[in-house]
């Protein structure tokens, strides 16, 4: 009988070889949250204008996907690590497509903000597992090299999806967006069900009481070999998302720049990302991962300071050139961070990428609040959230640094 690929993702776990379609397949599931973020950014003038609401109003349905993607992932990742990956991923991506659906329906923005907080509830469960999934399948340099080919892989969908977004919303309309993004949730689904299938082993799985659950993250919360670096990422991760929320109103209102612009900028972005990840790997090799995740992090703060100095007006060609920078670092300290703080936690991997995603996205829900809410022009509250996140972040990693040093020096005879 031929094997199953469920049994064939359990017989090579630990032990799998990175490979193309495999790659593909972790960064779509990892990436469909930011696919259903960007894609819509250029439509939101017309949204907006189609259901009598202002384009500040439809920054809540960010909002709420982010609190809803923040949540949901507590609750998919343990009991993942107690069922399987497989149910999960299969669901959370029928979930996104009937939420898409919703939204591609959508007379009113309550139905949208519905419709959003369906996509939310399904995309967290694609992305978390894409995590876990990696981790189920590869270990130490393997792991950071995974994480950050996936992450170059998935920029390329964030980064090209406004254009792309740009082009339906001009000939078939907005709610041509949610279809499309539908319909890539079930060709991921079939290709997840026909390629990897489950990477969890019976023997690997743990128990899913709510006092297990419980105990887990409050342990992996009081280890600073998860919490530091999880929290670099999120605070970085944050300011993303945050930019992501001021982008319409800065690029499309106050610098006047049209949506085909603001498409292409963001399709530029792609080649910062794509170079950055490129270099995380062979720099965590030579200058130790925790090292290269700092100068990372210095580089999202040089950009925070950058825009800070550029005041509430600034000119295009230098804010585009901050953001750039900051793009730069967050390529490097996202898969960095990433894989160092879920490389000792292997056997709890979907409970530490859920609590990694929560805070990730908890820090993307309070940086798109404090962008529509701070009252100062919206490139002065992005400036300020960039710098201040970044300060944080790199007194984490200035932690982090420290646990590593601690940790070799304990493992010395």
């Amino acid at each position: 009988m031929p094997e199953s690929p469920a049994a064939s993702g359990l017989r090579n776990a630990g032990a799998a070889r990175l490979t193309g379609g495999r790659l593909a397949l972790l960064a779509s599931l990892a990436a469909l949250g930011a696919l259903a973020t960007n894609i819509l950014l250029p439509a939101f003038p017309q949204i907006a204008q189609d259901l009598g609401v202002n384009v500040q109003e439809l920054a809540l349905s960010l909002t709420v996907f982010f609190a809803v993607f923040a949540i949901g992932q507590l609750f998919v990742g343990p009991l993942s690590d107690a069922i399987g990956r497989k149910p999960f991923v299969l669901g959370g991506l029928a979930v996104f497509g009937l939420g898409s659906l919703v939204c591609a329906f959508a007379e009113s923005l309550p139905v949208l903000i519905a419709g959003r907080a369906l996509q939310a509830a399904g995309a967290c469960a694609a992305s978390v597992l894409a995590r876990a999934i990696a981790r189920d399948l590869y270990h130490g340099a393997e792991l950071t090299r995974a994480l950050a080919l996936v992450m170059i892989a998935m920029a390329a969908a964030p980064g090209f999806s406004p254009a792309l977004g740009t082009l339906m919303t001009a000939t078939l309309g907005w709610r041509s967006v949610f279809v499309l993004v539908a319909v890539v949730a079930g060709i991921v689904a079939l290709c997840y069900r026909g390629g990897v299938g489950e990477t969890l082993a019976p023997a690997s799985r743990r128990s899913a009481h709510p006092g297990s659950t419980i105990r887990t993250y409050f342990g992996l919360a009081r280890d600073a070999r998860f919490i530091a670096p999880a929290l670099a990422v999120s605070f970085v991760i944050g300011c993303l998302y945050s930019f992501f929320g001021a982008a319409p109103a800065i690029f499309l209102n106050s610098m006047q720049i049209s949506a085909t612009g603001l498409s292409l900028f963001f399709a530029m972005t792609v080649f910062v990302v794509f170079g950055s990840g490129l270099l995380a790997s062979p720099l965590a090799r030579r200058f130790s991962a925790a090292r290269t995740g700092m100068a990372g992090v210095l580089l999202t703060l040089a950009s925070g300071l950058w825009l800070l100095a550029q005041g509430g007006a600034p000119s295009p060609v230098p804010f585009m050139a901050a953001i750039t920078l900051f793009l730069a670092g967050m390529g490097l300290v996202n898969p960095i961070g990433t894989a160092i703080a879920l490389e000792p936690f292997g056997d709890r991997a979907g409970a530490a990428s859920a609590l990694l995603g929560f805070l990730q996205m908890g820090c993307a829900a309070l940086g798109t609040v404090l962008v529509a809410s701070i009252r100062l022009a919206p490139a002065t509250s992005f400036a300020w959230i960039v710098a201040c996140a970044a300060t944080l972040a790199s007194l984490m990693f200035a932690i982090a640094i420290r646990s590593e040093l601690s940790a070799k020096r304990l493992a010395r005879p």
